[in-house]
C-alpha cells in the first residue's frame, strides 16, 4: 500500500477537465464490467456539466498535480426530510492512488459543501456485485438502504414513455 501524500488537492472540475473526466468514467465502467453501458461522450459532459444549465458538478483530486480521482454529483431533495441533499453519481480513484483515502476525501468534501448549503444527506448507488465498494462505503458509515430499490427506464423505452400522449 502506498503512503498517503500530503500534496492532495481537491478542486472543482473545470471545462478543460472534460476529457479527463470522461476517460475516468470509462475506466470506472471497465472496473465494474459495464464498459459497454457507457454511451456518454466528452461533449455530453461538456454540454450538460459545463454549459448554460449544468446538470452536475465534479470535484477533481490531484496528487502532486496529477489526476488522481473524481466525484461527480448533483443536488437532490427529500420531501420526507424537507431538506436538500446530494447524489453521488460517480466516485473514481485511479488504481495507483488507492489506499490514500482520496475517495473518502472527495466524499467528505461533497458532504461538507452540501451541508454548507443546508443539505442533510448523501445518496449513491453501488453495483450489486461490487463488494469492495460496498465495504468502503460501510466503513465510512454510508449504509445500504434495506427499504428502497432503484428502478429505471432508459433508451427507446424512456422516449416512448415520455412521448406517449396524455389521456
Amino acid at each position: 500500500m502506498t503512503t498517503p501524500s500530503t500534496n492532495v488537492l481537491i478542486r472543482p472540475g473545470r471545462i478543460e477537465d472534460v476529457e479527463t473526466i470522461h476517460a475516468a468514467i470509462l475506466r470506472l465502467g471497465g472496473h465494474t464490467g459495464a464498459h459497454q453501458e457507457i454511451t456518454s461522450t466528452a461533449n455530453d459532459l461538456r454540454t450538460y456539466g459545463f454549459g448554460e444549465k449544468p446538470s452536475f458538478s465534479t470535484l477533481i483530486a490531484e496528487v502532486d498535480g496529477e489526476f488522481a480521482g473524481l466525484c461527480l454529483h448533483f443536488p437532490i431533495f427529500s420531501t420526507w426530510m424537507g431538506r436538500p441533499g446530494v447524489y453521488v453519481q460517480d466516485l473514481y480513484v485511479e488504481d495507483r492512488f488507492r489506499g490514500r483515502r482520496i475517495g473518502e476525501r472527495l466524499l467528505r468534501r461533497v458532504a461538507r459543501e452540501c451541508r454548507k448549503d443546508g443539505g442533510a444527506y448523501l445518496r449513491l448507488s453501488v453495483d450489486s456485485d461490487n463488494e469492495t465498494a460496498k465495504a468502503f462505503y460501510e466503513r465510512l458509515g454510508i449504509g445500504w438502504s434495506s427499504y428502497e430499490q432503484v428502478q429505471k427506464i432508459v433508451g427507446d423505452a424512456f422516449f416512448a414513455f415520455a412521448d406517449a400522449p396524455e389521456e
